[in-house]
């Protein structure tokens, strides 16, 4: 099955939506106390929760629109994109590292995305 490009913008946005997950349980963990009203009273984190739910929603509608060999690696964007909001949104700080690690990031998922067009059936 070859996979199509709205699985893969939609795995995209997937990522995306839980990416901006995490950095609403960040903010959310600042004031969290540590039973079941305290979590429920907490708007970051029941948003955190929220938006994973729709992530997973989403993320099984997208798989059958494509192999989960090419559409699964694109999850591995949730590094860049916590990265970045985390800069935007809770003030953190990108170094070389991180930008080398970003870079690394999006070659693999080219590379996985190319070695799926040309995979051999049987080849190793």
């Amino acid at each position: 099955m070859a996979t199509k490009l709205w699985a893969a913008l939609l795995v995209l946005f997937t990522t995306l939506l839980t990416s901006s997950a995490q950095i609403l349980w960040k903010k959310g963990s600042a004031t969290l106390t540590f039973n079941i009203l305290g979590v429920l009273a907490n708007n970051y984190i029941m948003g955190g929760i929220l938006l994973y739910v729709v992530g997973g929603i989403l993320i099984i509608i997208s798989f059958r629109g494509g192999e989960v060999s090419v559409l699964y690696p694109i999850i591995a964007t949730s590094y860049i994109w916590v990265s970045l909001l985390s800069v935007r949104f809770l003030g953190e700080v990108m170094n070389v590292f991180k930008w080398l690690g970003i870079i690394t990031i999006i070659l693999g998922i080219v590379l996985i995305g190319f070695g799926s067009k040309d995979s051999v059936p049987g080849a190793i």
